[in-house]
């Protein structure tokens, strides 16, 4: 198999992280602004009576069409390009040094972790909030502690990772692969059990429509990774095999 340069790694990360952005975008359109939709109506329903039935409404700096188009379009594309090119440079270190796995195989992983670690971790102890839900004076302290979590998750998969390759020699490679994640997962519940919570969901807040606007973000980050993960895969196999990065310098790879 040949070898491909960095370079020509980021390029192809970016686009595959531009083509799941686009999935994504669909999935979020067609699922997740209906909810938001609903719970925008909820809110100005709430805002409405708060001032008697009159008065109290702001204009609009951006349209609600905008930003469910162009804004979510913009947000998600971008999203796409900056996680593609980390995503790339995370895969150029990890071939060939996780296992004997192709660059399918390794891209699929990488997509696989990275969805657990960077949001379904952090959505469990804080998922996300749909318009009318929550209170405004805690969003920055919310914000935070989501961002502490993703770096604590990503922290904690790390470590694991290396512990995982310290005993796999004394273990063996499933034994020390369920005890490396066991600890993760122990890490994550303490994690979970000292961080504060939230629980600022009006009582008249429909929980079906809560509970629909959190599985369609799921459904973006699960479109968006799953993507990622066979659209990065193919294009780096095909361009290793092809041999369209062997002039290019060499991605360093462990020989053992």
């Amino acid at each position: 198999m040949n070898s491909i340069s960095v370079r020509a790694l980021l390029v192809r990360g970016m686009i595959a992280g531009v083509i799941a952005g686009a999935l994504a975008l669909a999935v979020a359109y067609f699922l997740g602004e209906s909810q938001v939709d609903a719970a925008i109506a909820i809110e100005e329903a709430h805002s409405h009576a708060a001032h008697g039935g009159g008065g109290g409404e702001e204009e609009e700096l951006v349209s609600r069409t905008m930003q469910a188009t162009g804004g979510l379009a913009t947000a998600l594309l971008v999203f796409g390009v900056a996680v593609g090119g980390i995503a790339a440079l995370v895969f150029a270190y990890a071939l060939g040094r996780i296992g004997n796995f192709g660059p399918r195989a390794t891209a699929a992983l990488i997509a696989g972790a990275a969805l657990i670690t960077v949001y379904v971790v952090p959505f469990l102890k804080y998922p996300a909030n749909p318009p009318a839900v929550g209170n405004p004076d805690t969003i920055g302290k919310r914000t935070t502690l989501f961002f502490l979590m993703v770096a604590l998750s990503l922290l904690l998969a790390v470590a694991a990772v290396i512990i995982g390759k310290r005993l796999a020699p004394g273990l063996g490679n499933w034994n020390a692969t369920i005890a490396a994640a066991a600890g993760f997962v122990l890490a994550i519940g303490l994690a979970y059990a000292f961080l504060p919570s939230f629980d600022e969901v009006g009582k008249d807040f429909p929980a079906s429509l809560l509970w629909k606007f959190r599985l369609s973000t799921l459904a973006v980050q699960t479109t968006f990774w799953a993507g990622f993960g066979l659209i990065f895969g193919y294009l780096t196999e095909r361009a290793l095999v092809s041999g369209n990065g062997a002039d290019a310098p060499r991605v360093a790879t462990p020989v053992g």
